[in-house]
């Protein structure tokens, strides 16, 4: 569970938000700009964090009082190659920070660092990883805590979802683009698996607030209420106002599903709530 600094949350000096460029650090830098909040957004034009001296780079751009959110990631991590270079990433942030120590440090994670079998799923559930997106995550938490000083919120979120995602994964975001283009969608199976599918815009939310209170700890970013594949595949079809026809195929592997306790989440932020599912899939509908 994350531990408040701040009860009473108080604007940081400046954030820097370092992967700012995409999907996630770009949401995060918007919500925080359109607070108030000074924001320095670093993208891998302005820090690669591959190059030769990347963490020295990074840590001339530093002030002691900013507070620092790491999203910069070869997502999803598909091979030991790009596993490796997510390491050497985390690798030139650590030591950035071991040089030039901040005042918060928060990390965008993933519930990938779970098992797929793991329900529900809490903040003090094992990290079990079973693919190497999620043993990439894993393993910079592990470094990030040996290696820095500074307060750390480590943020796992679950599926995301939202009008400008990049990656037209399976589900909300490819599903919407094949409805609202008429085209059929394909399940897994009968898409039966359940999830937890997350609003970009809550991730925002959630950590501008972790960021306003100086959060220390863990927090799994869900909102406790699981849908089926084939339920958001039906959603969206009705919500486009097209005909796509929604297809299963034969089933190749074991249907598992996800579920959370949210209760620390509601003790750290009694106050915020989610986003329904019906009304996130009708904002990531709406023309960019």
């Amino acid at each position: 569970m994350l531990e408040h600094s701040h009860q009473t949350p108080k604007a940081p000096s400046r954030v820097v938000v370092v992967g700012a460029g995409g999907f996630v650090g770009g949401a995060i830098a918007q919500e925080l700009a359109h607070g108030g909040v000074p924001v320095l957004g670093l993208t891998r034009k302005e820090a690669d964090l591959l190059a030769d001296g990347a963490a020295a780079d990074l840590a001339a751009r530093l002030q002691v009082d900013d507070s620092v959110v790491l999203v910069s990631a070869l997502a999803p991590a598909r091979t030991p190659a790009m596993l490796v270079q997510n390491l050497r990433m985390a690798e030139a942030v650590g030591q950035a920070l071991a040089a030039r120590p901040v005042a918060h440090l928060v990390y965008i994670s993933s519930d990938a660092v779970y098992a797929d079998d793991a329900n529900p799923v809490t903040e003090r559930s094992a990290c079990q990883p079973s693919s190497l997106h999620g043993m990439m995550h894993a393993a910079r938490e592990l470094m990030l805590r040996s290696e820095i000083k500074v307060p750390l919120a480590i943020l796992r979120p679950s599926l995301l979802y939202g009008a400008r995602d990049p990656h037209n994964g399976y589900g909300p975001n490819r599903f919407r683009r094949l409805a609202q283009k008429g085209e059929p969608i394909t399940l897994f199976g009968e898409g039966e698996e359940q999830r937890d599918h997350i609003l970009i815009d809550d991730v925002a939310r959630l950590a501008a607030l972790v960021l306003a209170h100086r959060s220390r700890g863990v927090l799994n970013v869900a909102t406790g209420v699981s849908t089926s594949f084939r339920g958001v595949a039906e959603k969206v079809v009705a919500m486009s106002g097209k005909h796509s026809e929604i297809r299963g195929t034969p089933r190749q592997n074991p249907i598992t599903h996800r579920h959370f306790d949210v209760a620390d989440g509601l003790k750290a932020f009694p106050r915020f709530r989610y986003t329904p599912l019906e009304a996130g899939l009708a904002t990531a509908m709406q023309p960019i």
